[in-house]
């Protein structure tokens, strides 16, 4: 089994309870190796049933004491691979719970039925995890063995199969590999993970998330414009400003309806016209002015 492929690569690999995990069964592994001693340290915290009265914390000891480095490498490297994402998915919390669960299932079965082993190992409780992973992520592979890929779902069903066979193969001969306890662990977790109300909530959460968005429903007030770049503003203001001096150009340019404009234009040339009366007479009028002179006089006839 080698690294796994997901979708999920933004954030970090190691998560808290999975790193305290991980760390302690290091640390009672040295422990194990150099001051207490192998023999002297799985008697302390593995699980022998004969001991059960006088040794009560083997019950939960036992998941952080190994046979050798494989069996610690293996659990520590599967626990690495599937923890953290399933950590962020719950909680910190949530997941150490349920680990611990699954290692004491696996204590359960390995009591009721291969009472006279001795039980170390984290393999129930991260077999436990691998199965609430393959629940959570199926499709997701891993490489088997680094060449073959292999979706985790199925990966789950051959470790099922694996321990089934050699849990009937040496139910009765005790020691070796605890593959009831393996299967104790899987059964455990397929419990509480059918049962658990927070998991109930995780996978509400999973349908919600994959239901897409849509338009608010509620009421809310709707902007007089979009909000805009400082570029933009400055365009659209320069249309603007342009688009007034037009309109006003084009004001002055027009003459209003009517005859206000010819009104205030005929006024001023009647001055003139009335000027030139009084400096010359009549008779140095132009046709033009005489006939301008008429028109008004008719006009102002008219509006008395």
């Amino acid at each position: 089994m080698s690294s796994l492929i997901s979708d999920d690569v933004d954030v970090p690999r190691l998560t808290r309870a999975v790193q305290w995990l991980i760390a302690t069964n290091l640390a009672i592994y040295f422990l194990q190796l150099t001051v207490v001693g192998s023999g002297n340290m799985q008697v302390a915290l593995g699980f022998d049933a004969e001991h059960l009265s006088t040794a009560w914390w083997t019950v939960l000891t036992y998941m952080f004491v190994h046979g050798g480095f494989w069996h610690l490498a293996l659990n520590m490297y599967t626990l690495f691979l599937f923890g953290p994402r399933l950590e962020r998915t719950w909680s910190a919390g949530e997941f150490v719970r349920y680990y611990v669960v699954c290692g004491l299932g696996g204590w359960l079965l390995h009591l009721l039925v291969a009472r006279e082993s001795l039980l170390v190992g984290a393999s129930a409780a991260v077999l436990g995890v691998m199965l609430a992973y393959a629940t959570r992520w199926p499709q997701d592979e891993v490489y088997l063995f680094g060449v073959m890929p292999l979706k985790v779902k199925w990966l789950v069903g051959l470790l099922v199969t694996v321990n089934l066979v050699g849990g009937m193969a040496t139910a009765d001969q005790g020691g070796g590999v605890a593959y009831l306890a393996h299967l104790g662990g899987l059964a455990a977790g397929w419990i509480y993970l059918r049962s658990s109300s927070s998991m109930g909530i995780d996978r509400l959460r999973q349908r919600i998330s994959q239901v897409p968005d849509v338009p608010d429903e509620t009421p809310r007030a709707i902007p007089r414009s979009l909000p805009r770049t400082r570029e933009k503003a400055n365009e659209i203001d320069d249309v603007i400003s342009r688009s007034h001096a037009a309109t006003t150009r084009r004001a002055i340019a027009t003459p209003p309806p009517g005859g206000a404009r010819s009104g205030r234009r005929d006024t001023s040339e009647l001055d003139v016209v009335l000027d030139k009366i009084s400096q010359g007479g009549l008779e140095s009028l132009t046709t033009e002015e005489r006939k301008l002179l008429e028109e008004m006089s008719k006009e102002f006839r008219q509006k008395e």
